[in-house]
Order: C-alpha cells, then sequence, then structure tokens
C-alpha cells in the first residue's frame, strides 16, 4: 500500500485555499468512475485512514445495477473495503464552475492486501510478474472519441457538432485535417490546459476518419500503473471540458453505424534493468526475438482477452472491413492492417502498438490483459505468427470472436488470460458482462419493429 507523506496534500490545501470539496474517484470495471466528495477538511483523515466503499462497485453492469452472481452483493452483507489514495493524482478540476478538486483512489482488503476485483490491482498483479523477470514495462495510450452535439436528431440519434467556425454541422471526414483542429482548437487548447494543471501527460491531438472524431495521445511512462490513471484522467478532461463548451463527448466504440469507430491503441516496449529497451535489435530489422516472443504471446491469448478489449454489445459494431479494425491476431511492420504493429521509430524506441481494443474499454484491464499476454510469450518462449504485408485485413479472415456472446466464451473457456489476471477477479468480471449482455439481449429495439411488425 503507497503512503503519502502528509506535505504533499497540505501543500496542496496551502495553494488552493478556495477549493470547496474534493472528488474521491475510483474506476469501476467499466471505467467508470465511482466514489464519494468530500469537505477539503477531511483530506487528512482520506491520506491517513483512506474511505470505505462497498465491495460491490465491482460487481455493477454499465447502467449501475450490481450483478449477484459475482458474490461481491446482499451474500456478503455487501460489505466495505478501504480505499487508499493514489499518489500524484491530487489536483484541480480546471472545468467545474466552482473550485474543486479530485483523487484517485484504489481498493484494499482490511489486511491491507490489494483488492482482487480493483482493476487497478489487476494491473498491478502483472505488473509484479514483470519486476520478478526485471523488467520494466513502458506504455503509452492513445484514445480515439467523438465530439457530438448536445441534442440528438429526429430519430434520436447522436449527431456531429456545429463547428464553431462555420456554423454549420459537421460532415466532413478530413483525417489530419489542421483545419478541424483550427475550428475545435478552444476545444482542444482547453484540454491541454487541464492536462497540465492535472499533471496528466497529454501530447498529441489530431483529427480522425470521421466529423467531429478526434484523437489525443499520451506520453509513454515506465510504469503502466501511471499510465492508465492518466488516461482515466484525461477521459474524465475530455468530457468535462466538451460539457462546459455546450458539447458532449462519447468514447462509444460506434456511436454511428456508417462511420469510423474509436478505438484504444496501447504503445507498449519493455527496459532491462540497465533501463535498455530489450525489442530492440538494429540487425533484424523486425525487432529482437524477446519481441517476436511478445508477440507470439499476445497472439496466443489475443481471443480468450478479447472480452476485456471489446466489453459491451456496441464494441463489436467496430470490427468492419475497410476501418482500420483488426480481425486476428496478425503483426506487421508500419502497418494499421494487423492487430499488433511494430511502428516506424528510432530502434531505441522499438515498440508493439496494440491495436484491438475499443475507446470503451477499461485502460487497466486492457493494459494488464496484453502485457499478460508478452508474460505469457516471454516465459513459453512462443513464436509469432508469420508477419503481415500488405492488406492484413483481406489476406486474413476474421478469426477472433467477432460478437459478445463468443468472446465471453472464449474468456470463460481460456486458461492463460484467467489465471494470469487472477480466477476470482476473472469469475466477478465474466459475470457482470454475462448478466449485462443478458439484460440487453431482452429489449427489443425499433429496428426490430420497423422490420417485422407488419411484414411477418
Amino acid at each position: 500500500m503507497p503512503t503519502i507523506k502528509p506535505a504533499g496534500y497540505n501543500q496542496y490545501l496551502k495553494n488552493n485555499p478556495n477549493v470547496t470539496g474534493i472528488d474521491l474517484l475510483i474506476a469501476d470495471l467499466n471505467g467508470v468512475l465511482r466514489g464519494k466528495r468530500v469537505q477539503p477538511s477531511a483530506l487528512q483523515k482520506v491520506f491517513k485512514d483512506g474511505i470505505c466503499l462497498p465491495a460491490s462497485v465491482f460487481a455493477l453492469d454499465i447502467t449501475g445495477v450490481t450483478v449477484e452472481e459475482t458474490g461481491l452483493g446482499v451474500s456478503q452483507g455487501d460489505s466495505d473495503r478501504i480505499c487508499h489514495p493514489i499518489p500524484g493524482t491530487l489536483a484541480n478540476i480546471p472545468w467545474h464552475q466552482k473550485e474543486m478538486g479530485q483523487l484517485l483512489m484504489t481498493m484494499y482488503e482490511a489486511d491491507h492486501q490489494p483488492f482482487f476485483a480493483d482493476p487497478r490491482q489487476v494491473l498491478h498483479g502483472i505488473c509484479t510478474k514483470f519486476k520478478e523477470l526485471r523488467l520494466t514495462p513502458v506504455v503509452a495510450v492513445e484514445l480515439e472519441f467523438y465530439l457530438l452535439d448536445k441534442r440528438r436528431d429526429k430519430q434520436k440519434n447522436p449527431q456531429p457538432p456545429i463547428s464553431p467556425a462555420t456554423g454549420k454541422r459537421e460532415h466532413n471526414t478530413q483525417v489530419y485535417a489542421m483545419n478541424d483542429l483550427d475550428d475545435y482548437g478552444e476545444f482542444l487548447e482547453t484540454v491541454s490546459k487541464g492536462a497540465y494543471i492535472q499533471g496528466i501527460p497529454a501530447d498529441t491531438a489530431l483529427a480522425e476518419y470521421a466529423p467531429g472524431q478526434f484523437e489525443i495521445n499520451l506520453k509513454h511512462k515506465p510504469d503502466p500503473l501511471t499510465a492508465c490513471d492518466n488516461a482515466i484522467l484525461l477521459k474524465r478532461l475530455i468530457k468535462g471540458v466538451s460539457w462546459n463548451l455546450g458539447l458532449q463527448t462519447t468514447f462509444m466504440a460506434k456511436p454511428y453505424a456508417k462511420q469510423a469507430g474509436s478505438g484504444m491503441h496501447i504503445h507498449v516496449s519493455l527496459l532491462n534493468k540497465e533501463k535498455k529497451n530489450i525489442f530492440m535489435d538494429p540487425k533484424s530489422g523486425t525487432g529482437s526475438t524477446t519481441l517476436h516472443y511478445a508477440i507470439g504471446g499476445m497472439a496466443d491469448t489475443m481471443a480468450e482477452s478479447m472480452a476485456i478489449f471489446c466489453p459491451n454489445a456496441n464494441s463489436y459494431r467496430r470490427f468492419q472491413p475497410d476501418l482500420y479494425v483488426p480481425m486476428a491476431p496478425t503483426w506487421g511492420l508500419d502497418n494499421r492492417t494487423v492487430a499488433l504493429r511494430i511502428p516506424t521509430s528510432p530502434e531505441s524506441d522499438k515498440r508493439i502498438e496494440h491495436r484491438v481494443s475499443g475507446a470503451d474499454a477499461n485502460p487497466y484491464l486492457v493494459v494488464a490483459a496484453i502485457l499478460a499476454g508478452i508474460y505469457n510469450g516471454i516465459e513459453n518462449k512462443i513464436n509469432p505468427p508469420e508477419i503481415t504485408m500488405g492488406d492484413a485485413i483481406a489476406k486474413h479472415p476474421a478469426s477472433l470472436p467477432m460478437t459478445w456472446i463468443e468472446s465471453l466464451k472464449a474468456f470463460s473457456n481460456g486458461k492463460i488470460i484467467k489465471e494470469l489476471l487472477g480466477t476470482d477477479f476473472s469469475h466477478v468480471y465474466y459475470q457482470t458482462r454475462y448478466k449485462e449482455m443478458q439484460e440487453f439481449d431482452r429489449h427489443v429495439t425499433p429496428l426490430e419493429i420497423d422490420w417485422y411488425l407488419r411484414t411477418v
């Protein structure tokens, strides 16, 4: 359990005497932030003793309903666990009307052992295995998202925003368009300033493949936990800033049927004890043997990880041909059609870009599953599949689970990911996803009414 010196939060209160409240935040299985709001005077107790939250915050589906099959609800009396602050995450909330602060938390048992169902603690467990190998994962997160009009269209569907520059609704799909960055400059500049205030290392911003779609990249960190903390906080920042500017943000994987989906791409490399990148090999051209084992391990566990990479019904709408979304465990050099891409970079920056996950997934769990695959590959010396040249989507038929039920079956039947992430956690994760799927499938959609009401 981390310890934080009183000087840290005392200095924060001294520097921010007008703060009216502090949001204490913890990310659930869906990556939804939950928690409590406390008075600034309570910070000393928070840092000394932590706060109590029910373990059932990790048994919630996307609607906030407790899935009792997890065993974390009434069967154990809906009991509390202790949440302690994450060092370095106490910061102001720049978009709030009042002066407010926020602080990320993580959950422990009463004996100070990590709580098995907390996604951050799941990732911590995988990082511990790399420490035993005397290796340090370096991780960077890229997040795609859509800016939306707060108002739906006449069919109650989401719609692109009205451009602040032209006064017209967006319809263009000019990828990397500088005009789009200029038109939404106020939004991007406010996000950049907010990231600076909160210590979030936001880097590149770019316009993506659809109207109102953007991507913001985070700088790499030699600490996967911090990298994912930053991703969670960046999502909250983007949503808060956009709402203040009269817009809405969604990290939904596929908000528009005929436009590109939003992904969460993860870049990862490994440093040895001398802080040397062990993925590099100037002579091979395709990276080191260790990099190849890492790819082999990720390819080996990709199918059973799909329920984590794509956690809900909408996640699978993203997998369509010609939209740069891989549907098989492929890899290649500087190839955006593969699942595992080796980007062009200086040899010292040799890394793998994992391109399967949607932006709707929990960053802690996605990175945990990726690192579990890498660990599996290195420990078992798993060779990668044949390298792909050209269009991997055209050359390789879909072999990954492409539906929610298929991915849950693969997760349930798999052994490697469940073992490395923890069988107790895997039980809780499976039950929340499975019960949410059952509830989703009970609903009759407007399309069914349109197609079948009069015709059958």
